[in-house]
């Protein structure tokens, strides 16, 4: 008899103690049985996932929309049926962020898990810090390719530039001013993309140059101007229709996309025609959509589908790193807009770019 009173004394004794445990932890925690019941929950959980002293006692089913978590069922007869540790992060639907942990309830002298406890550690700030530096560590990246795309294409028409300077004549001295003008362009380029560089690397706002009011009649001059080794080599000819031509944007990003959207269609047309390239620009809800096509050598399904990927190229032929339209592509998809393209082998191809524009302004 005075054994049993032990016994009962020290069951009271642990049971008080986890009372205590549950009234006085930080963590939401809840206990189900074997039977999917639900028998205790912490302070934190009634708080975090609305529950209620009458929940006690009911099966997980009456209840579990309010964990917001649908598959916390599943994994719960997972750890009873297997006897091991649960662990993993999980998003529940209002968008936070936890690291479940589902511990197997083991009855020692039956050794028989009879039921699992469950903690839940908020995680969602070190989530958000972690998407934060993986955007820190995309801008890193895309800068880097940007300047080193950047500082490629004026090296591309320098060289251009003096491969025709070797090819005139002696006594042909008319188109050297042109020419050097060409050289004295593509310097200027390269100067202005390594001061951007150092401009940037000294400033705090992470790489994010401001919007400003711009005229696409002045992007397409610039782009005209940069690639004016590339045009008269080729013979080029580029129309333009220019329906709607302010947006607010990052000048810089504005003339990468069509500069290298222009190149492109110089580049890949077939030698044995002259580049001619429309570019139309154009409201369509709120969105301008610049056009830009070509009559080029045009893609395949297959090629339209993975252009957009880093060094990802249609043809291995010529000057090229497949980085300039997974650059357009990251710029656009950055700024909410979208890229698409229409094209068929042999018959040119056409890239309309979505921006959207600002109907505050």
């Amino acid at each position: 008899m005075q054994d049993q009173n032990t016994q009962i004394s020290a069951l009271t004794e642990l049971n008080e103690e986890l009372e205590n445990y549950f009234s006085n932890t930080i963590i939401p925690q809840l206990f189900v049985d074997a039977q999917l019941i639900l028998r205790k929950f912490t302070p934190p959980a009634m708080k975090q996932f609305n529950l209620k002293q009458e929940f006690v006692g009911k099966h997980l089913d009456e209840i579990k929309e309010n964990f917001r978590y649908p598959t916390i069922i599943d994994n719960i007869k997972t750890v009873i049926a297997t006897g091991k540790i649960l662990q993993k992060e999980i998003q529940t639907t209002d968008m936070h962020w936890y690291q479940m942990n589902i511990l197997p309830y083991v009855v020692r002298r039956e050794n028989k898990t009879n039921g699992v406890i469950i903690t839940f550690v908020d995680i969602t700030p070190r989530i958000l810090d972690l998407k934060e530096q993986e955007k820190l560590i995309a801008e890193h990246e895309l800068l880097l390719d940007t300047i080193a795309h950047d500082i490629k294409n004026p090296l591309l028409s320098l060289g251009l530039t003096i491969e025709m300077l070797r090819k005139l004549p002696e006594k042909s001295v008319e188109k050297f001013p042109e020419l050097l003008e060409h050289v004295e362009s593509s310097l200027k380029q390269m100067k202005k993309v390594i001061n951007d560089l150092v401009e940037t690397r000294w400033q705090e706002h992470r790489y994010q140059a401001a919007n400003e009011l711009l005229d696409i009649q002045n992007i397409l001059e610039d782009v005209r101007l940069s690639l004016a080794p590339q045009i008269l080599e080729s013979g080029a000819v580029i129309h333009e229709e220019i329906g709607i031509s302010q947006i607010r944007f990052v000048r810089r990003k504005l003339r990468s996309v069509i500069y290298n959207l222009v190149n492109n269609a110089i580049k890949y047309t077939p030698a044995n025609r002259n580049p001619e390239i429309f570019i139309r620009s154009y409201q369509e809800g709120n969105k301008m959509v610049i056009s830009v096509s070509d009559n080029g050598i045009g893609m395949s399904k297959a090629e339209q589908d993975s252009i957009f990927e880093k060094f990802q190229r249609v043809r291995l032929t010529g000057e090229g790193s497949g980085v300039g339209l997974y650059l357009v592509h990251t710029i656009i998809a950055t700024a909410g807009g979208k890229i698409t393209v229409e094209s068929q082998p042999g018959q040119g191809s056409v890239f309309k770019v979505f921006l959207v524009l600002d109907t505050d302004k």
